[in-house]
């Protein structure tokens, strides 16, 4: 079984509202997970093969697999729905049209995302896609693997645990979440929407 491989991000660097202070933090933290989400898998496939499934370490290895892999992944939405270069959402696009279906409208969905991502707590902002009621939520996701919407695909990921702004900007998280969504990079949100859309988002 492959091991991941954490991806280079280091060309988000001198992007404006996050200092590369911040992000190579950031950089190091989800660097972790990757590493801590093959250590688990490597241990659980030991365990497996020994017969061991029913051990209290199988047990919590597996419980703990959700978090490190969740947070792996959640960073991988994050860092890669940002954008150095202002990349608008454009005029026309499904998701623009879709946006405005489900929220009435784009500033009303802005609103309504930011609300979310200001909650007392720790966790992630995210706006996902729920294929079999072709809906769109914004929604909460507390502690990386808690509050998934079960089937729905990730449109835009905010990473508003502590790590993503305190450098920059302390506890004025309303400051980070204006940076962020000055950043946004609506042509990847736009690709994973188109995805999400496919038949079934099958591959051959």
């Amino acid at each position: 079984m492959a091991d991941y491989t954490a991806k280079d991000y280091e060309g988000l660097l001198g992007i404006e509202g996050l200092s590369d202070a911040l992000l190579k933090n950031h950089f190091t933290l989800y660097q972790g997970y990757v590493a801590n989400t093959n250590k688990l898998s490597q241990r659980l496939s030991e365990l497996a093969s020994k017969g061991e499934t029913a051990t209290p370490e199988y047990a919590e290895l597996k419980r703990r697999f959700g978090w490190e892999f969740d947070g792996m992944r959640l960073h991988e939405y994050y860092f890669e729905n940002l954008s150095k270069t202002a990349r608008p959402l454009r005029d026309g696009a499904r998701l623009q049209k879709k946006l405005q279906q489900d929220f009435g409208g784009i500033e009303t969905w802005e609103k309504d995302l930011r609300s979310v991502a200001a909650l007392r707590g720790i966790g992630w902002g995210i706006l996902t896609y729920d294929r079999r009621g072709d809906r769109l939520f914004n929604t909460w996701v507390e502690e990386h693997h808690s509050g998934h919407l079960a089937g729905c695909v990730p449109i835009l990921v905010m990473d508003v645990f502590e790590h993503a702004f305190m450098l920059d900007y302390g506890t004025k998280r309303a400051g980070y979440i204006d940076a962020f969504f000055k950043r946004v990079d609506w042509a990847m949100l736009e690709r994973r929407f188109e995805e999400a859309l496919a038949p079934a988002n099958a591959k051959p």
